[in-house]
């Protein structure tokens, strides 16, 4: 058998090297997915993951049954190069964890058994992406693509919408490795202070980070007193750019990029976590706010889709109209004016993080799927979005 994962970003060589020199995990349950897919490679003879955009081309083996390569592409998937990757690998299965058409459609013409396993939404509010995804639809519901994983309950619904089989999607997650229960619910200081935030995710305009930056610029010409930290890679610089026009550069301390095992207690310290993204980023669901609510510290989330249905105003967190720097900039200062508020969404966090778990998770996934079994084909069965088990979680 030979398994091939594909996905578009994400460097599994430059991820594989650090954490086995003992470097530190860049983003939540990095390690458990790295060791997952070398553990399958030990299992069924080799596995492969082509990683879409790396800084440049490379195939190379890791270690006995685990291989990487690297497509070497920059913000734009070149499909024909994409696809002869994938057949000079000769793969036996895939594994597409990103939804390129084009991929799904060699998997189909050459009978290749596939598994798609989504982290992110599918896009669906313009008129051109309901087209795409009447096609992707029709794709997936091929016979081929045995099973498509959603990371999430309301992104597994959104496939259902755009036309996927519901008895093909199965919700999933990974690993919990922390618990909001160590901790107990913060209460808003009462001494005045500057109110520290917390952003940490992609530094790009669709998740909202220049709307934080001008939401920060409108409460500092209020006088109210607020600190800023971002994690997060600003590549070309942008955003500190941005903050110095808006002359907020006392205000704002980037981080760059963090370890993992760091976010909880830079959350924990903070006084808010901010989530602002944009309606047109495909969100699955931010690891961001699973974090927030471990550290039990209060979140300001934007009305995303994929948000309203887990996260309530004024019950788990406080919601605003995404892209709008006003309302962004008012939800932070009520909310870090309104102790009873405050206290009562930390105490909230717990129930919140325990309604967002699921009992499919990632490695698990795609060993019940590869290891084919009158057992692992029940329990896929068990846990596809048509079972009912998930009819009592929120829609």
């Amino acid at each position: 058998m030979r398994l091939l994962i594909i996905q578009y970003a994400g460097d599994y060589r430059e991820a594989f090297e650090r954490l086995a020199n003992g470097g530190p995990e860049t983003y939540y349950a990095q390690k458990y997915s790295v060791d997952a897919v070398a553990e399958i490679g030990k299992q069924i003879g080799e596995v492969a993951t082509l990683c879409c955009m790396t800084e440049k081309p490379y195939n190379q083996l890791l270690e006995k049954g685990v291989r990487a390569i690297g497509a070497g592409f920059d913000g734009k998937i070149n499909v024909k190069k994409l696809i002869q990757l994938i057949e000079d690998y000769h793969p036996t299965h895939l594994v597409v964890r990103t939804p390129i058409r084009d991929v799904f459609r060699w998997a189909i013409n050459n009978t290749v058994p596939t598994l798609a396993l989504f982290a992110e939404s599918i896009p669906t509010r313009k008129v051109r992406n309901k087209f795409r995804n009447y096609l992707l639809s029709q794709l997936l519901n091929n016979d081929r693509i045995q099973w498509i994983g959603s990371y999430g309950i309301d992104s597994s619904r959104v496939l259902q919408e755009i036309g996927v089989q519901s008895d093909k999607i199965i919700p999933w997650t990974f690993i919990v490795t922390e618990t909001p229960e160590s901790l107990s619910p913060k209460t808003l200081p009462a001494q005045a202070k500057p109110w520290q935030l917390f952003y940490i995710g992609s530094m790009i305009e669709a998740k909202g980070v220049g709307d934080i930056l001008e939401s920060i610029a409108k409460l500092k010409a209020n006088k109210f007193p607020i600190k800023l930290k971002i994690a997060g890679n600003d590549k070309t610089g942008f955003f500190v750019n941005k903050a110095k026009q808006l002359q907020i550069e006392d205000c704002v301390e980037f981080l760059g990029i963090v370890p993992n095992k760091t976010v909880v207690p830079l959350m924990r310290e903070s006084d808010l976590v901010l989530v602002p993204s944009r309606h047109e980023f495909p969100e699955g669901f931010p690891l961001a706010i699973t974090h927030a609510l471990c550290a039990r510290t209060p979140i300001i989330a934007s009305d995303h889709p994929m948000f309203i249905n887990k996260l309530k105003d004024g019950i788990s967190a406080k919601i605003f109209e995404a892209g709008n720097s006003v309302a962004l900039a008012e939800s932070i200062q009520k909310l870090l004016s309104d102790s009873d508020l405050y206290h009562n969404l930390s105490i909230a966090s717990y129930e919140t993080w325990k309604s967002l778990q699921l009992p499919v998770k990632f490695a698990d996934l795609i060993q019940r799927w590869l290891h084919d079994s009158p057992e692992n084909e029940q329990w896929l069965i068990d846990h596809r979005l048509s079972s009912g088990r998930y009819n009592s979680t929120s829609p």
